[in-house]
Order: structure tokens, then C-alpha cells, then sequence
């Protein structure tokens, strides 16, 4: 199945140099529907660039604050010297929405930008 999501310039660049492999969602209905295999093409929400990768792992948490102990902040998206803080999602969720949903970790590959 193929999906499409949108991202921020700096997500969006670190997906396509390699560097964040995990994609950080809330629990959507529509993202419950994702499977190992499935193709996601990312948008950048500014340039309208698009990447497209492969889902190759799957873990579902309660929190964002379980999901960044799961994973190096490397993984995440975040540089050497930045701090990894689980906080950091809340300019994109609610507290009341990661509540009610829970949230995702999708592992990607690239297969192809555009």
C-alpha cells in the first residue's frame, strides 16, 4: 500500500541524507493501517520535494517519551550535539491527542527521491 505524508524542511532533510531512519507519528486509524513493506512518499511541506521509502519496522508506544528511549537520538533525526527531548514533539501534538492515540516509530529506507 502506498501513503503520503507531509513533512518539515529539516525531518524531510534528514530522511533523505540518510541520517533519520524513524519516522514519529501519532496512532492515527490511518497509520494503524500501515504494515511492514508498505511505501510512504514524504513531502516537503516548503519545496514539495518528495522522497520515497519503504516501511521496515514498526513499534507502537503510549508516549513519545517511550518511543526516544527505544531509539538513539541519531535514529530520530538528531544531530551529535543535540539534545533529544521527547518535549519536542509537543509543536506538532497535543498532550491530549498522544494521550488518545498513542504514537508510532516507522523505520524507513529510501528507495527514491525525487
Amino acid at each position: 500500500m502506498l501513503f503520503e505524508m507531509h513533512l518539515n524542511p529539516v525531518p524531510f532533510n534528514g530522511i533523505v541524507t540518510g541520517r533519520k531512519d524513524v519516522e514519529m507519528r501519532l496512532l492515527t486509524e490511518e497509520r494503524k493501517k500501515l504494515s511492514i513493506g508498505d511505501q510512504i512518499i514524504f513531502i516537503n511541506n516548503v519545496t514539495q520535494k518528495t522522497v520515497l521509502v519503504e516501511v521496515v519496522g514498526l513499534h507502537r508506544f503510549k508516549t513519545f517519551k517511550e518511543l526516544y528511549a527505544a531509539y538513539p537520538k541519531n535514529r530520530l533525526g538528531y544531530h551529535k550535539d543535540d539534545e533529544a527531548d521527547y518535549h519536542d514533539m509537543n509543536q506538532f501534538y497535543t498532550d491530549e491527542n498522544i494521550k488518545k492515540f498513542g504514537v508510532i516509530a516507522i523505520e524507513i529506507n529510501i528507495i527514491k527521491e525525487k
